[in-house]
């Protein structure tokens, strides 16, 4: 019973700590390595049961059983090493080297192992058990835990000594790893010399809390590391694209909206057209004075900022609705709500403040605007092209006189 209580606990413990990772299984998000682990996992835990019943059964006295299950035993013992090593190289991400040794070692252990099981089926090389029950190892079994004791021993070597080069994670996994394989090393040697002993059980259990404290953990802290970083890059992706947007949306001069947001806001004003849905609204469309002749006479930094001031006095002008950039030298404005129902007071402000710029030689804007008349208008470029001509009439008219006028014709 003593004996059967070591792998009774082992078990518990080990499936208390490993919840987590089996509740993940068949989860899309594992890395090869938790999957690898998992299968490890539970190599271990048939052991762990073939263990527990080897205790029962041989207490019991019942020969035949005892010896099926023994033969279960070392096959799960050989499972175990094959899937550990197959752990190891996933986790450690080895394929050259050190992971050939662990891949055709673990193959090769295996192999023997069932080929000693097979053999021992009709030449007890491995183990038998005599008329009264007792158990006897044979020298193949001497042979396979010494094998074991060999690769557990090389791996911890080889992992502490990459661990002493390697950087912070790597160096972690690289000594875990090691300590793991020096444990089930010492263990195992131990189990070697006291057959009756659950010490291999023991193994397990301490090597595998070390890797779920250490391993597992590392691997979530990883994750978590992976999961922040999606998070932050998500976050600037978003930033990027908040940040493109204004560039497509917004004019780089003058920081009112841009031609782009023009033809977009053309095509839902379509829209409600179409569906009979629309709001009253006007178009004014400006048209900058005299910006060749700034250009050319003090060039190109004085024509932005005359651009940009003349931006500034038709946003004053209209603050309550949305200003277009669409050319170089060209404004759109549309009025809708409170700018549309006072568009004409808007209008008359600002024709006399181009008045007063033009009387002191400051910035000038012809300007023009139409409104929109169902009957009249299918679309809202046919609104657009009616302010545009009564702007250019109104430039005309300001080219042929510099006289102040005081009233103008809205289309």
């Amino acid at each position: 019973m003593e004996y059967a209580s070591i792998g009774i606990i082992a078990l518990v413990v080990n499936l208390i700590i490993n919840t987590d990772v089996l509740r993940n299984a068949g989860n899309d998000k594992e890395t090869k390595a938790q999957k690898a682990y998992r299968r490890f996992i539970y190599a271990v835990f048939t052991y762990y049961v073939t263990d527990v019943l080897w205790g029962f059964l041989n207490q019991a006295g019942l020969i035949d059983l005892l010896y099926f299950d023994t033969v279960i035993y070392f096959i799960t013992m050989a499972l175990g090493v094959y899937l550990w090593s197959r752990y190891v190289i996933a986790y450690l991400g080895e394929t050259k080297g050190f992971g050939h040794f662990l891949k055709y070692f673990g193959s090769l252990f295996l192999t023997i192992q069932l080929l000693f099981i097979t053999i021992n089926l009709f030449v007890p090389i491995l183990f038998w058990f005599d008329q009264s029950g007792a158990y006897h190892p044979g020298w193949a079994r001497y042979a396979m835990f010494s094998l074991q004791i060999i690769m557990f021993s090389l791996t911890s070597i080889n992992a502490f000594v990459i661990s002493a080069k390697a950087s912070d994670v790597k160096q972690r996994r690289y000594a875990i790893i090691g300590m793991f394989g020096i444990t089930m090393a010492i263990l195992i040697t131990v189990q070697v010399c006291y057959p009756l002993w659950p010490v291999y059980s023991i193994g397990y259990l301490f090597g595998d809390c070390l890797l779920h404290t250490f391993v597992v953990e590392d691997e979530k802290q990883e994750y978590r590391l992976q999961l922040e970083e999606a998070l932050a890059r998500e976050q600037r992706q978003k930033q990027e694209l908040s940040s493109a947007m204004r560039m497509a949306y917004q004019d780089a001069l003058t920081g009112v909206k841009s031609k782009q947001a023009y033809l977009e806001k053309e095509v839902a004003m379509d829209q409600m057209i179409s569906q009979g849905n629309s709001v009253p609204f006007a178009i004014v469309v400006f048209d900058l004075n005299n910006l060749k002749e700034i250009n050319d006479t003090n060039g190109h930094q004085a024509g932005d900022a005359y651009i940009k001031e003349a931006c500034q006095m038709i946003c004053h002008g209209f603050q309550h609705s949305p200003v277009y950039r669409i050319g170089g030298d060209e404004f759109v404005t549309v009025l809708e709500n409170q700018d549309y129902d006072n568009r004409t007071e808007l209008l008359r402000a600002f024709d006399q403040k181009i008045l007063e710029n033009e009387t002191f030689g400051k910035v000038t804007v012809s300007s023009g605007m139409a409104v929109y008349n169902p009957s009249e208008h299918d679309n809202f470029h046919s609104v657009f092209e009616n302010a545009d001509k009564q702007m250019y009439r109104n430039k005309q008219k300001m080219k042929g006189s510099r006289a102040q006028y005081t009233s103008r014709e809205v289309a």
